[in-house]
């Protein structure tokens, strides 16, 4: 399975929200959507999901125009949206209806997925009646119970506690090993850096860098080493261009990677701990990229 955004535009009168958004995802891999509030990412999901049109450009799935008719989707939103008042089993049965189950075959997963979830003693509950974790757990159901091709999670470790976000990273986990197309927006960058093994950053409505994450941290330029040592401070006087960071290392940056070598060698001379290259975590991609702290 392949899916694809093409060169899509986006305006509500006379604001330009999306600049020629082109994505790519496949089936069996996760693909992180990453920006700003306001970088587009929700513009882009809403017309995927076909909630309103773009102005211009196409969806494809398996290089063809998308048939909404026999491509399901599973959407996870951050807002989630569920009847507080309303018994669980009958609304999750009815969702899963909504997308085409019949009703046994509705009831007969939803009761699945309620086990697999260590919910089925809320199976007659009203939603209001749990916390806050397990009504996430429940929205999850709704996203899952119909068996879908593409499943959209839109923060989906908010507010989970330890155990519950171990659960649901195994659930993903089940989603991609079942080789479906498992799209993440994400603040918390430590989940996309799991699991995704490619990303886009969208930046003023634009696509300002996208790619396998591994290759896109390769190719930065080798020219920095963090160091740990005891001597830190002796380091700082013989190399006052690093800088110190929070967690105790020091960043050198070299002004000519090819003098990495001499630099190790001069390093040498101290009791070292730990010398290597730097490598930026998604957060450093994302700040870069995107003009901002998360």
């Amino acid at each position: 399975m392949e899916l694809e955004i093409k060169n899509i535009y986006k305006s509500f009168g006379e604001k330009e929200v999306l600049k020629g958004v082109s994505l790519r995802a496949e089936g069996g891999k996760a693909f992180g959507l990453l920006g700003r509030n306001g970088a587009g990412k929700t513009t882009s999901i809403r017309i995927l999901m076909d909630v309103f049109p773009a102005n211009s450009g196409e969806i494809l799935f398996d290089g063809k125009p998308i048939d909404y008719s026999k491509v399901q989707f599973g959407y996870l939103p951050e807002e989630r949206g569920l009847y507080p008042k309303k018994k669980i089993i009958d609304q999750l049965v009815y969702f899963a209806e909504l997308k085409g189950m019949a009703h046994g075959d509705a009831v007969k997963s939803v009761d699945g997925w309620l086990e697999r979830l260590g919910m089925s003693e809320y199976r007659n509950k009203r939603l209001d009646t749990l916390s806050k974790g397990n009504q996430q757990k429940i929205q999850l159901i709704t996203a899952l119970a119909h068996d879908p091709q593409i499943v959209i999670l839109d923060e989906p470790f908010s507010g989970l506690d330890p155990v519950n976000a171990m659960l649901l990273k195994d659930v993903v986990k089940e989603q991609i090993s079942k080789g479906k197309i498992v799209l993440f927006s994400s603040h918390q960058m430590n989940y996309i850096e799991e699991f995704c093994d490619s990303i886009a950053i969208l930046s003023g409505g634009k696509v300002v860098l996208s790619g396998d994450l591994h290759q896109i941290k390769r190719d930065y330029p080798r020219n920095r080493l963090v160091i740990r040592s005891e001597q830190r401070e002796k380091i700082l006087q013989a190399f006052p261009e690093a800088k110190a960071g929070e967690d105790g290392s020091l960043l050198l940056k070299l002004a000519d990677p090819g003098r990495k070598q001499a630099v190790m060698q001069r390093l040498a001379a101290f009791d070292l701990d730990e010398v290597r290259v730097f490598e930026p975590s998604l957060n450093d991609i994302f700040v870069e990229y995107a003009g901002g702290e998360v």
